[in-house]
């Protein structure tokens, strides 16, 4: 097969390593450092969840450049909330729950569309672009529309790409689509959201908040092409997600500390509690006189629960917490 002379050179855009190698790129924009980088991420969980309340906070922060969860400092930046599944009475009352009585000007609401989404988020980018903002779409079930055809994982994939796409062109830009989780428990979180594996594998990230049954704590799993891999401790009180800790490394210790601790009685509860309590390790005597426990009591507990993996035996006799993966926290 020959290429036609007047058509463009298929390898125009080919580039060598030697070049590569030689360039600087700006760094990565984070919307939320270590958690949201530039680009498009999708945030999924089932309904009555909390996903709503969660990216109007998110809005908030980096509209006033606050602390996102309470405890991440971000950067400012102009945020567009295509809030499509409510209205103006229900935002107001929302901003004031979660203690916004003056409003912010770089935080800018849609509760419908005039346009396509496309054009709405392109006009958005266009005004602002130069400011890295944020544009929150929720949900996406809003705009998707429904699919009749063969390639349902092509067409989800073309779709998200063609949202992925116009953030693509505007660097430092972000788009965080809002989504539902399918129905059942997954062994991967990234198999809970809805629809093909196309939504997913077009996202640059994926957030998925799991929430424990008749708790306010909630584990927020998280994965990126730019952000770590990692899973944050949440509480949800009032419409305020706050994160379990100051830093992203607490809130993942918080993670594990809850996991060992689960579906235990109420002494070794507090004893897995009170050793998840200190970095280093501690023996019986040290965890059992602040409880006003015996010590050799808690000695039985301790071999227990490092038997059954909720704690980690350092040496003999001696307990710590289970390490957990560490958090990067990219500038």
């Amino acid at each position: 097969m020959t290429i036609s002379p007047t058509a463009a050179d298929p390898l125009d855009e080919v580039f060598s390593s030697a070049w590569l190698t030689a360039q600087q790129f700006q760094p990565v924009e984070y919307v939320v450092p270590g958690v949201i980088p530039e680009g498009l991420t999708i945030l999924v969980a089932p309904p009555k969840v909390g996903k709503s309340w969660m990216v109007l906070g998110i809005a908030q922060a980096a509209a006033s450049g606050g602390k996102a969860f309470g405890a991440i400092q971000v950067k400012q930046r102009p945020v567009l909330y295509l809030a499509l599944e409510d209205g103006p009475r229900r935002l107001q009352s929302r901003l004031s729950v979660i203690g916004v009585t003056e409003g912010i000007q770089d935080l800018m609401f849609l509760t419908r569309l005039g346009a396509s989404v496309v054009d709405t988020i392109t006009a958005f980018l266009e005004r602002h672009g130069h400011n890295k903002p944020l544009i929150i779409l929720d949900t996406l079930g809003k705009v998707r529309g429904t699919y009749g055809g063969n390639d349902a994982y092509g067409n989800d994939y073309s779709q998200m790409s063609a949202l992925k796409g116009l953030v693509d062109d505007v660097p430092g830009s972000s788009l965080l689509v809002v989504h539902h989780t399918n129905k059942g428990e997954k062994s991967d979180f990234l198999d809970s959201v809805s629809g093909t594996q196309g939504l997913a594998g077009a996202a640059d990230s994926i957030l998925a908040i799991k929430r424990e049954r008749n708790t306010d704590n909630s584990t927020l799993h998280v994965t990126s092409r730019d952000a770590a891999e990692g899973e944050y401790a949440l509480t949800l009180t009032d419409g305020v997600w706050s994160m379990d800790g100051t830093t992203l490394q607490e809130a993942a210790n918080a993670v594990v500390a809850r996991e060992a601790s689960a579906g235990v009685g109420d002494d070794m509860k507090r004893i897995i509690e009170q050793v998840n309590k200190y970095p280093e390790a501690r023996n019986a005597e040290d965890i059992a006189i602040p409880l006003g426990l015996d010590k050799k009591l808690v000695g039985t507990y301790l071999a227990r629960a490092a038997e059954d993996g909720r704690i980690h035996r350092q040496s003999r006799g001696m307990y710590a917490p289970i390490p957990s993966p560490v958090a990067v926290h990219h500038p």
